[in-house]
């Protein structure tokens, strides 16, 4: 065996040996043979170490793959001897022999050496050799090594940061909502009898409505496949039969709530949940706002979008101006309360608050101030919990009304009286004075409901002797406002009840909604 390692052949001593080989201290003196182009490249990864230890201890070259010219093959002496036959050098270039480690890679894997070969060498096949064929296991698993760490880095996700998520979902909501109205198509025009209502109509009149405790239902309402957050009537009195609702199920609805108990039109417009919308004043608009961070005046008589924004927060108040109809405040999941105006479509106003959400929003002194409620309630937000703002300067008037340790996710205002007043989460009602410094009744407070994190709201009847509120167990609770004391209670809802609103004209009709999806009339 020695001698074989120390057989120079004859042929070969007047070829040039090329720098990189394998394992030059071992193998400069034992081979003369000339490196094809590229041997230094294919060596790498197939795992060769350059050297094999036989029986006699003695170190071999490393078998290298020769040219198309046999006469350039290393010299059969060095090749292991074993019982294989020899293989014959073809004279065509057939297809790639199968070998040990390109079976263990994935099906369609080219090597890199291999890949690497055929660039920058010439196209020929290389044989397997017994020799060769010892040294492919090692290179097989080091391949196999490589591919898998490669695939479990390409497999890892990099971070997104939080801001940069919400941001991607916000446009992608947002051309949901540009290819929404192109595939449904708007919603069709609401048919308005242009008559007044004959159960209204005997009562627009009238100076006087006296109020009366409303004891059996007119029409219930089912229609809504998700909670309804809120009702409304029409604030048109020759409309007033129609009751504007909005729910979970990403729709809102106007019905015919006097006369028939029909649903007039159903409006599809956002991808989300609706959580808020309102009448426009002049009663042929509908101001909508949901979670899917959009903004939607739509025309009745249309059925079209007469305006269109985006906030960058999810809304769940909306509020017209009393006065200047084109503003509206918008707020929700966010510590700022913003003024849009309709004619140009932007913001003009903001208002901002060390707070994380805005729960309601209520105009006082015919809109040149209003009030805040969120959702503060630690030990230190007795100046955040209720909020007044001067309109005009965006200016915070008090932050000093509530200093109780509960939200309050409802806001109402009295009819009569410059008092409003204020459900907590408590299971009470607290009433506050309108007028600077906003201080709070310490003798009167209405109790008794629950509200156990519903946004529970609350109204007062037109004439502003009973007062109304819905709770946590479905119950209709009615209070007198001059004593707090209890004067009806209906067992309205299997759910929770969530909105009561007075008919604005009608003396004792009253409309409530539930967590359950269906809204009835009572009278």
């Amino acid at each position: 065996m020695a001698s074989l390692v120390a057989y120079d052949d004859s042929d070969s001593e007047s070829e040039v040996e090329q720098a990189g080989s394998v394992n030059a201290g071992n193998l400069k003196a034992a081979s003369g043979v000339a490196e094809p182009l590229g041997q230094a490249v294919a060596s790498g990864p197939m795992g060769a170490t350059g050297a094999q230890e036989g029986p006699g201890e003695c170190q071999l070259p490393l078998g290298r793959p020769w040219r198309r010219d046999p006469g350039s093959r290393p010299s059969q002496r060095l090749q292991w001897p074993g019982t294989e036959p020899e293989v014959a050098v073809p004279t065509s270039t057939p297809s790639r022999p199968p070998s040990l480690w390109m079976s263990c890679a994935p099906t369609g894997h080219r090597p890199l050496a291999t890949a690497l070969w055929k660039q920058s060498g010439p196209s020929g096949t290389t044989p397997e050799s017994p020799f060769h064929a010892q040294n492919e296991p090692t290179a097989a698993g080091a391949n196999v090594v490589s591919v898998q760490r490669k695939r479990s880095e390409d497999c890892v996700v990099p971070y997104t940061p939080k801001r940069l998520r919400l941001l991607q979902a916000s446009q992608s909501q947002e051309v949901v909502l540009d290819q929404g109205p192109s595939v449904k198509g708007a919603p069709a025009p609401l048919c308005v009898a242009p008559g007044v209502s004959e159960v209204i109509q005997p009562h627009l009149n009238s100076q006087y409505r006296e109020t009366q405790v409303p004891r059996k239902v007119l029409f219930h309402l089912r229609g809504h496949k998700g909670p309804v957050n809120s009702i409304q009537w029409c604030p048109v009195w020759s409309k007033s039969h129609m009751l504007l609702s909005t729910s979970m199920d990403k729709t809102f609805k106007v019905w015919n709530a006097v006369d028939s108990g029909h649903c007039l039109q159903t409006y599809r417009v956002h991808s989300e949940a609706v959580r808020a919308a309102r009448w426009a004043p002049c009663g042929r608009r509908i101001l909508s706002g949901g979670f899917d961070f959009a903004l939607h005046l739509t025309d009745l008589e249309t059925g079209t979008q007469l305006f269109t924004g985006k906030s960058d927060f999810r809304i769940t108040t909306l509020k017209f101006h009393p006065k200047d109809h084109n503003v509206f405040l918008c707020g929700g999941f966010s510590s700022e309360i913003k003024a849009w105006d309709i004619r140009t479509g932007k913001v003009v106003k903001g208002y901002k608050a060390t707070i994380q959400q805005t729960l309601d929003i209520l105009f006082l002194q015919e809109g040149s101030e209003f009030l805040s409620s969120t959702d503060a309630s630690t030990r230190d937000s007795a100046d955040r919990t209720i909020i007044a703002w001067d309109f005009r300067t965006s200016a915070k008037i008090s932050n000093q009304i509530f200093h109780e340790r509960y939200t309050c996710p409802s806001l109402a205002l009295h009819p009569r009286e410059p008092v409003f007043l204020a459900q907590t989460n408590g299971n009470y009602l607290a009433l506050f004075s309108a007028v600077w410094p906003y201080r709070m009744s310490r003798r009167r407070r209405y109790e008794g409901h629950k509200v156990e994190g519903y946004a529970v709201g609350c109204e007062c009847s037109p004439c502003g002797e009973l007062l109304a509120t819905g709770s946590a167990d479905g119950r209709i609770l009615m209070f007198s406002f001059r004593t707090a004391s209890r004067a009806c209670t209906l067992q309205g809802h299997r759910q929770a009840c969530i909105g009561t609103s007075y008919h604005p004209v009608l003396p004792s009709v009253l409309g409530t909604c539930s967590w359950e999806g269906d809204i009835k009339i009572w009278h």
